[in-house]
C-alpha cells in the first residue's frame, strides 16, 4: 500500500455525509436488508426520492435473528472505526443504542492478552458491544425512519439492463415475479450474493473471486450477568499460541452485552472443535483471565451455537472490468474475512462512506462506477491485509510451504510488533488503532516503529 491509500483510508473514515444533499435519482434500490445495504441506504437517501430495499427475511420490530445471517447469534463487536461511521451516518446513534443497554468499552474496560500476558491499555475511542440482531435492529429502525426509504420482502433474482446501464430489479414475492424499475443499484447481498452470475449471464465480466481458507469453528454461549457495575470488565479477548491454547482453542472473547448477559465465545481451527455443553465451558474458563470464570457462572440463557467458516472471499470489481453502469456492490457480497478480527460492520461501515464519496464527486452515471470500487478496494486490501494475512501465515506453516523473502520478512516485523505491544506503549497503541481500523495497516510497515519493537524485544533484529 502506498502513502495515498493511507490517506484516503483516513479520509473515508472521518468523512461527513453531505450538508446539502442534492436529487439525482428517482427510485433507487439495495438488495439486501444487512447493515451493509441499511448504511448504503441511508447514504442514497441523500441523492433519491426514493430508496427501496429488497430483503428476503422478516424485518418486523424487535430484534429479529435474520435466517440469511448463519453467524448471527456469535459474537459481534463494533470497533472503533465502525462507530465513527455509523455516527456520522446516524447522529445520536450511539446515545440511543448505550440507553437501550448496549455496553461501552472505554480503554479501561476493554482488555486484550496474548496467552496469558495482558496487552497495554491505549487510548481509542469507545467498542460497541451488542448482541448483531440488537445493533442491526438499532440501524434499521433509524434508516427505515427516514421519510424516503422502504423495505419491500422478496428475494432478489436478477438485473434487467438497457444498453450497458442497470434498469431494473426481479424479485420474487410469493412465488410471484416482480419488476421494480430503478436508476441506481446496490448489491448487498452477503456471501452468498448471485451478482457474479448474473453479471455472467447478461453478458458482462465476472469479478475475479479469491478464497483463502480460514476453517474456524465457533461456539457461543450467552448467560445471565449476576452484577452490573464497573468493576465487572466490558471485554475481554485472549488470542491463544497453538502450543498453549486450552484444547486447542485459538481465540476466547467475553463481552458485556444488552439485557444484563454475558456473551463468550470459544474459537478453533479446523478439526478441532470447541466445547458444546456449559460444563466443557465452564471448565475451560475457570482458567482464563477475568472475567472469563464469573462470565460463564451465570444462569445459561439459550442453547450453546455454532457457526463454521470455511474461508475468507472476495470479489475484485476493481479494475477494467466490463460491468454495467449504475451498480455497486457492498460488505460481505465483495469481501467477507475471518471473523475472529472482527472486521465485518467496521468494514460496511466504509464502503458506505465510499458510496457516499463516490455520489458526493457528481461521476458519469452512464459509466461503470470504477472510482467507487477503487475506493473501496483500499477499505478492502487495508481489512485482507490484517485478517488474511494472519491466516496465510498458519497455513503455510502447518503446510511446511516455501514463503517469499518479502513476505518472510513482513511476517516477522508484524510478529515483533505483536510481541512488542505487551511491553510499548507507543507500539501498543499503534497496534490496538490497526486492529481497530482506525489505521490503515500500512502504519504497522514503519521503520522507525519496527525498530522500537524489535528493541523493547531485546533486540533480536533477525528475521
Amino acid at each position: 500500500m502506498s502513502d495515498s491509500a493511507r490517506n484516503i483510508f483516513e479520509r473515508l473514515l472521518w468523512a461527513k455525509p453531505p450538508e446539502a444533499p442534492e436529487s439525482r435519482f428517482g427510485a433507487v434500490c439495495v438488495l439486501g436488508g444487512s447493515i451493509a445495504g441499511l448504511l448504503a441506504a441511508r447514504v442514497l437517501a441523500d441523492y433519491a426520492r426514493r430508496v427501496v430495499v429488497i430483503e428476503r427475511d422478516d424485518v418486523g420490530a424487535g430484534h429479529r435473528i435474520r435466517t440469511g445471517v448463519p453467524q448471527d447469534q456469535q459474537v459481534h463487536v463494533l470497533l472503533p472505526a465502525g462507530l465513527v461511521r455509523i455516527e456520522r451516518l446516524l447522529p445520536g446513534f450511539a446515545a440511543e443504542a448505550y440507553a437501550l443497554g448496549a455496553v461501552p468499552a472505554e480503554p479501561e474496560r476493554a482488555r486484550l492478552h496474548f496467552d496469558d500476558r495482558p496487552a497495554l491499555q491505549t487510548r481509542h475511542e469507545p467498542l460497541m458491544l451488542a448482541t448483531r440482531p440488537f445493533l442491526e435492529s438499532r440501524i434499521r429502525t433509524r434508516v427505515l425512519a427516514l421519510p424516503n426509504v422502504v423495505v419491500e420482502r422478496g428475494r432478489a433474482v436478477g438485473l434487467d439492463c438497457r444498453d450497458g446501464v442497470v434498469s431494473g430489479v426481479r424479485y420474487l414475492v410469493d412465488g410471484a415475479e416482480n419488476l421494480l424499475t430503478t436508476d441506481f443499484v446496490v448489491d448487498a447481498m452477503g456471501r452468498s450474493s448471485k451478482l457474479s452470475d448474473w453479471l455472467e449471464q447478461a453478458g458482462f465480466d465476472r469479478p475475479r473471486l479469491q478464497r483463502l481458507h480460514s476453517g474456524i469453528n465457533y461456539a457461543t454461549a450467552l448467560f445471565e450477568r449476576e452484577r452490573d457495575d464497573e468493576l465487572s470488565w466490558a471485554t475481554t479477548l485472549v488470542q491463544h499460541s497453538p502450543e498453549r491454547g486450552p484444547r486447542g482453542i485459538a481465540l476466547s472473547v467475553t463481552s458485556a452485552v444488552e439485557s444484563g448477559r454475558w456473551i463468550v465465545m470459544l474459537m478453533a481451527h479446523h478439526p478441532v472443535k470447541p466445547p458444546r455443553t456449559v460444563e466443557e465451558f465452564r471448565e475451560l474458563c475457570a482458567h482464563m483471565p477475568p472475567p472469563f470464570p464469573e462470565a460463564v457462572g451465570g444462569t445459561l440463557v439459550r442453547e450453546i451455537v455454532t457457526y463454521h467458516q470455511g474461508d475468507s472471499r472476495r470479489r475484485d470489481f476493481a479494475g477494467p472490468l466490463n460491468l454495467p453502469a449504475r451498480l455497486v456492490s457492498v460488505g460481505d457480497a465483495v469481501a467477507s474475512f475471518n471473523p475472529a478480527f472482527g472486521q465485518g460492520m467496521s468494514s460496511a461501515a466504509l464502503h458506505s462512506s465510499c458510496l457516499s464519496e463516490y455520489l458526493r464527486a457528481e461521476p458519469d452515471l452512464n459509466s461503470p462506477a470504477r472510482e467507487f470500487f477503487e475506493l473501496q478496494q483500499v477499505v478492502v486490501d487495508a481489512a485482507w491485509q490484517v485478517s488474511a494475512g494472519s491466516d496465510a501465515a498458519r497455513l503455510d506453516a502447518l503446510n511446511g510451504a516455501e514463503v517469499p523473502e518479502e513476505v518472510r520478512r513482513r511476517r516477522w516485523a508484524l510478529e515483533q510488533i505483536m510481541a512488542a505491544s505487551v511491553t510499548d506503549q507507543q507500539v501498543a497503541q499503534v497496534f490496538r488503532d490497526v486492529t481497530f481500523m482506525l489505521e490503515h495497516p500500512d502504519r504497522l510497515a514503519d521503520p522507525a516503529l519496527l525498530e522500537r519493537a524489535v528493541t523493547a524485544n531485546g533486540g533480536n533484529t533477525r528475521p
